[in-house]
């Protein structure tokens, strides 16, 4: 049997490496315009390749992705494009690019790396976790949309596809500043992540649609950004993709603008915070459903102090961490994590330490709690963390705790 070697997918392999990924999807052949944006794609993907001689048998790609975490932001490697050869299944060839894949992020600086998962079961054992949740809101619009609060009047504009990232790309920004887990974009994540003509998972749908408000000269309030879809019956939905607002009155105004759609008689907003102000200012909750609740992206730590270091901390504290961490024995140890007064407000240091643990976890359950939308006490309840010291998981959540929970609009 003839060893496995991971290695960089060249260019000029790319061609081979979709066609894995069509095979292990069970996908057809990329159509031409499909086939040529995820050549595009990986051309700006960090690509691994386990090769077989010269077959190629696994493909794992990664994007160099800038995610906001508390307090800042820092470089992920966003994982993407994940294929094993249904020949090759139970052969070590995941785990082999995996490992390759954190030679290279502590390569690069990269302290985090992201995915959103196809199988659920595959990723915890490789320490990633989910660190943002999300809901799925349906609202029936056959009548006009019930709510508590006074929308804004200002007015709606909408705009065309090809000027949406000039238009709200810093509204898009500033939200992005508020919340933990949300991926910077440039020119090329916009056109070919957002704002594609044709939908990847359904093209039947129509080409995004963008509606701001505010008023005339003046920058954008807020924005939505959806597509629509007519049954064989004539029955349209809105599916909404995104929708920022500065104010709850802004928002108010763009979920009535989406519920009012003519022709619609349903809007489908998939991907909501679980803290969306849409659940308070709703006033009919039979009209304004949850109906799924999911974890989105799922989270690693490659390098545990960088990446405690590097957050924003809402609280002082100082606990020993017991990390046990398989994938990446550099992380595993105590360390001691001390939150205290910096240059510019609190500010961590991280250092190795003997003394006993205030709390025992894996890799796995810091990842969780790092964005601030899993509070470990309830990790210890789950019998997922130990918690030596009485109260040390909550002083810790008191200290990782966000103003807004964390939420991941960006899907890849």
């Amino acid at each position: 049997m003839t060893a496995l070697e991971y290695r960089t997918i060249p260019e000029a392999h790319l061609d081979r490496a979709l066609d894995l990924h069509y095979l292990v999807f069970l996908e057809k052949d990329g159509e031409d315009e499909l086939r040529k944006l995820h050549r595009e794609v990986l051309e700006h993907c960090d690509r691994i390749g386990a090769y077989e001689g010269d077959e190629l048998v696994g493909l794992l790609a990664a994007h160099p992705l800038n995610l906001s975490i508390p307090g800042g932001e820092l470089d992920c490697a966003g994982v993407t494009f994940v294929s094993v050869a249904p020949t090759h299944r139970r052969r070590g060839v995941l785990s082999g690019m995996i490992a390759e894949l954190w030679r290279r992020c502590a390569a690069a600086g990269q302290p985090l790396a992201a995915l959103w998962v196809s199988e659920a079961g595959i990723y915890g054992r490789f320490g990633f976790d989910p660190a943002t949740r999300s809901y799925t809101v349906v609202i029936d619009a056959d009548h006009p949309l019930d709510l508590r609060i006074s929308p804004d009047e200002r007015p709606l504009r909408l705009v065309p596809p090809e000027d949406a990232p000039a238009v709200i790309g810093a509204l898009h920004a500033a939200a992005r500043d508020e919340r933990p887990g949300r991926v910077a974009r440039d020119d090329f994540w916009w056109r070919t992540h957002v704002l594609r003509e044709e939908d990847e998972d359904d093209d039947n749908l129509s080409a995004p649609r963008i509606v701001t408000i505010g008023d005339p000269g003046e920058q954008p309030a807020g924005y939505v950004l959806y597509r629509t879809l007519t049954d064989d019956e004539g029955r349209g939905t809105v599916h909404l993709r995104e929708l920022e607002a500065d104010s709850p009155a802004v928002a108010a105004a763009l979920w009535r603008y989406v519920a009012s759609i003519d022709l619609a008689d349903k809007v489908r907003a998939w991907g909501r915070p679980l803290d969306d102000p849409l659940l308070r200012f709703s006033g009919d909750r039979d009209q304004v459903r949850v109906t799924q609740e999911f974890p989105a992206l799922w989270l690693r730590l490659v390098d545990v102090p960088a990446a405690l270091e590097r957050r924003g901390w809402s609280a002082r504290v100082d606990v020993v961490l017991e990390l046990t961490d398989a994938g990446v024995p550099a992380n595993a140890g105590r360390y001691r994590l001390t939150v205290g007064p910096g240059a510019d407000g609190l500010a961590a240091r991280v250092t190795r330490t003997e003394d006993a643990p205030d709390l025992s976890l894996d890799v796995r359950e810091l990842a969780a709690c790092y964005l601030g939308g899993t509070d470990p006490a309830e990790l210890v309840r789950a019998g997922l963390i130990t918690e030596h010291t009485p109260g040390a998981a909550g002083r810790l959540g008191a200290a990782s705790r966000t103003e807004l929970l964390p939420h991941t609009t960006d899907e890849f």
